[in-house]
């Protein structure tokens, strides 16, 4: 043994040891609990405790659960279910618990629950009994109200420690439990709750749990707030996942039973698309690697298919074979299984190992198949020839992908001309840049560190895979490229997709800021989703973020990556060098002028937003004048707008309104179970920019202005009584109003400045593009992630695929939130 290895020994001993009591562990550990300290870490907060309200619903105790987002990260889960028990704890080991109330045990004490008691829930997600406890650990504070027996209790904590015993406050005839609490911002930093993220989370659990009320309302926002209840279940899931495809089977095949306490529930529908989009859950959990469960569906879908096949002799190429891929295209389905011991692979819970499982799935979903197929025989041979057609293309890929092999344009020995390669071998640190054209290929292959940075420039626009087979797809040569530069193959069975070939583990999109540039991303985004999904999910799929504008003031020169960030520059600049005076002659302090700048700045955003809806300031104060200011309007055939001044006046006339439009299709002709929720679709505008200029005036008045002071007086006669005088260091100017005053600001801030805008990559020399978009010392990337597969789904379906009715309503409803239109 040498001397230094003794010494380390030596250093070695007891002392080194800790033992991490309570919630410690939680706090030195937190991603070992609930996955990162980044958002998806923060919203698992929220999602812990509703699946304990969710659990509630599961046991037939609760029907409704409200999320409320606050300000200062904040949240509260409320739900009408039993209540936490509070009485005293009873049969533990411990002497520490015995004695204390219940509540403060789940509370404070790990592996604390009653889903390890089959009595108290049937079924549930949280197994492990660490939910709500790491909850509490990794808050600031937090604070529970129980509503039981008549009394309301209540208990605090900070950073998962009783500030209190559990005490009564009053009394009540209601029940349930609300749980509020503030992210701890030593463990989460800067990541603040997601409305969209947490949306798209309550509205799964409320397609899995029919007749489940859940209410989502962010109170940092006016008016924002969304009730999730759908009474079909999965079968209305399936329904939402398949929103603007053509379905082949316009219901859904759908089931639910029960057998020994297990709840199987599945829906099937397919539709004419090349992809499949099959979602399993395990008491609401999403098994993303799926298990025994979606085995003993996938194997009898499957078996019931091939017999049907053969026994109706529909497939002419007798050596064709139909195999479990084939039945995969345009397959959408969601299979919920609820039972009551799960054997999850770990805490994440992304995979069921219960074999008993897999029989009983295969047993439900065979049965139900073979009695619908022999049931709906027209329905049954559309599936099958959807299978037969995906059985033919298959063999026409193969055969593509061998041609192309041969050829070296998919060989990893054979790699395309058009790619300048890196040195460095080990993926793990190397980097595809993918350029929109030549001239940004030039540019990225002089600025790249050719060490560990690849370039590959695709000239033009992608192939829209969404529309497209894989035999089409292979005989695009843009992506024949794209495929052979990633080196993971693409398609199933041999020769195919195959993730531990991949040769760079950064693969940057790099196109310009403009319309085709956003084009062309959105077309690669495609395709890597589509084809190369398993990129995307490990991470390995980002957008570059190149600068919109450089900025060169004095011996200064600076990169600015968003007109946000443009404006925020120039209030800088102007506040180093202005200063302005009141009409009573009184000084703006530095911090007086920047609120009151960025006040104007949201005035001007408002009155952009407004007359872009046709609407302005005098609008807004006719409105005023009047008492009401409206929340939302709807367009009348006849001309003009119905406007609605309260949520509820207007949720009451969206009803009536679908109702009547259900009953005119119906009349025409239009078959009731075809009759989907976006031909209901009622079409209006929320109006919420006329709520935030009252406020908006309110502030202004408390400055001693109004907003009627805003619009620029341009006759010479009115000018006459300035409301401002501006020094920008070289002379005053006087200034007649608000918008002229802000004007004059930005123009000071500009004043000695040289502002370049970029518009595309190509402008930048190769230092620069290197500087600003490529050095991993200074860039800015977006990782791509799938935030929510159902919603991202719909989004691709929507914007990609062959409808164009449901694309160009995205586009005129969201029309009025373009802040920079290139034309």
């Amino acid at each position: 043994m040498t001397i230094s290895e003794a010494e380390l020994e030596k250093d070695y001993d007891s002392s080194k040891i800790q033992v991490l009591e309570g919630l410690e562990a939680v706090r030195k550990r937190p991603a070992m609990y609930i996955g990162s300290t980044g958002a998806p870490g923060l919203h698992h907060l929220i999602y812990e405790v509703v699946d304990n309200s969710v659990d509630e619903i599961l046991a037939g105790n609760a029907t409704h659960i409200n999320v409320t987002i606050k300000e200062d990260n904040v949240c509260s889960i409320q739900d009408d279910g039993r209540g936490i028990p509070v009485d005293p704890m009873k049969n533990v080991k411990d002497p520490k618990l015995k004695g204390k109330s219940a509540l403060e045990v789940v509370m404070t004490v790990l592996h604390a629950g009653g889903k390890f008691d089959s009595g108290a829930y049937k079924v549930s997600g949280g197994l492990h009994g660490v939910g709500v406890s790491c909850v509490n650990a990794l808050s600031e504070w937090l604070e529970v109200e129980v509503k039981r027996e008549g009394k309301i209790y209540f208990q605090s904590y900070k950073r998962g420690k009783p500030q209190g015993k559990v005490e009564v406050v009053g009394e009540t005839k209601e029940h349930g439990t609300k749980v509020t609490f503030k992210a701890d911002s030593e463990i989460f930093g800067d990541n603040i709750f997601s409305y969209d993220t947490i949306a798209n989370r309550l509205r799964e659990l409320a397609f899995l749990n029919a007749g489940v009320r859940i209410t989502l309302t962010d109170e940092r926002v006016e008016n924002k707030s969304q009730v999730f209840l759908y009474e079909g279940g999965i079968s209305q899931f399936v329904k939402y996942l398949n929103t603007n495809k053509k379905v082949i089977n316009p219901e859904p095949i759908y089931l639910t039973k029960e057998i020994d306490n297990n709840y199987i529930s599945f829906a099937i529908q397919y539709n004419d698309g090349y992809s499949e989009n099959v979602y399993s859950f395990v008491n609401n959990i999403n098994t993303i690697e799926g298990g025994t469960h979606l085995s003993g569906f996938r194997s009898s879908l499957t078996r019931i298919v091939n017999e049907y096949i053969k026994s109706n002799n529909l497939l002419k190429n007798k050596d064709l074979n139909i195999t479990g891929d084939d039945l995969r295209e345009g397959l959408t389905a969601v299979l919920s299984v609820k039972i009551p011991h799960p054997q999850f692979e770990g805490q994440t819970k992304t995979k069921l190992g219960n074999s008993e499982i897999e029989g009983i799935v295969r047993s439900i979903v065979g049965d139900t198949l073979s009695t619908f197929f022999e049931e709906n025989p027209k329905t049954a041979r559309a599936i099958c020839e959807k299978c037969i057609g995906a059985a033919v293309a298959r063999e026409a890929a193969r055969k593509a992908k061998d041609l192309t092999r041969r050829k070296g344009a998919l060989e990893s020995g054979g790699l395309p001309g058009k790619l300048a390669d890196c040195q460095e071998k080990n993926p793990a640190n190397c980097e595809l840049f993918i350029v929109e054209g030549d001239s940004a290929g030039g540019s990225a292959k002089q600025g790249r560190d050719r060490v560990f940075q690849a370039i590959l420039p695709l000239r033009g626009k992608i192939l829209n895979v969404e529309k497209a087979q894989l035999v089409k797809i292979l005989s695009n040569e843009e992506i024949r490229t794209l495929i052979s530069a990633v080196g993971t193959g693409v398609g199933e069975g041999e020769g195919g997709f195959d993730i531990s070939k991949l040769r760079y583990h950064k693969i940057v999109l790099m196109a310009d800021a403009d319309v085709d540039g956003q084009h062309i991303t959105t077309l690669l985004l495609t395709f890597f989703y589509r084809q190369l999904k398993p990129l995307i999910e490990n991470g390995h799929i980002y957008i570059a973020q190149p600068p919109l504008y450089k900025v060169k003031k004095g011996k200064t020169e600076e990169y600015i990556q968003t007109e946000e960030q443009m404006q925020a520059w120039l209030f800088k600049e102007a506040l180093n060098s202005i200063t302005a005076k009141k009409k009573d002659g009184s000084v703006l302090s530095v911090e007086e002028l920047e609120k009151f700048l960025k006040l104007l700045k949201e005035t001007e955003d408002m009155v952009m937003k407004l007359e872009i809806k046709a609407l302005s300031l005098h609008d807004f104060q006719e409105f005023k004048k009047s008492g009401r200011i409206p929340m939302f309007r709807t367009p009348l055939e006849s001309g003009g707008y119905k406007y609605f001044y309260s949520d509820t006046e207007f949720r009451e006339y969206e009803q009536q309104y679908k109702e009547e439009k259900r009953e005119n299709l119906i009349a025409d002709g239009t078959p009731e179970e075809e009759i989907t929720e976006d031909m209901l679709e009622l079409d209006y505008q929320g109006l919420t920019e006329l709520t935030k200029l009252l406020a908006i005036e309110n502030k202004l008045e408390a400055n001693g202005y109004s907003l009627e002071q805003y619009p620029a007086i341009t006759d010479e006669k009115k000018r006459i009584n300035p409301i401002f005088t501006v020094n920008d260091g070289k002379k005053d100017i006087l200034v007649y109003s608000l918008q002229e005053f802000l004007k004059t600001v930005k123009d000071a801030g500009a004043q000695g400045a040289s502002i370049q805008r970029y518009k595309g990559l190509g402008e930048m020399n190769p230092e620069q593009l290197w500087e600003t978009t490529m050095d991993p010392s200074k860039r800015k990337l977006l990782r791509v992630a799938i935030e929510d597969s159902a919603d991202t789904e719909k989004i691709f379906t929507m914007l990609m695929g062959d409808k164009v009715e449901p694309r160009r309503a995205f586009i005129e409803s969201h029309a009025l939130e373009v802040s920079n239109l290139d034309i």
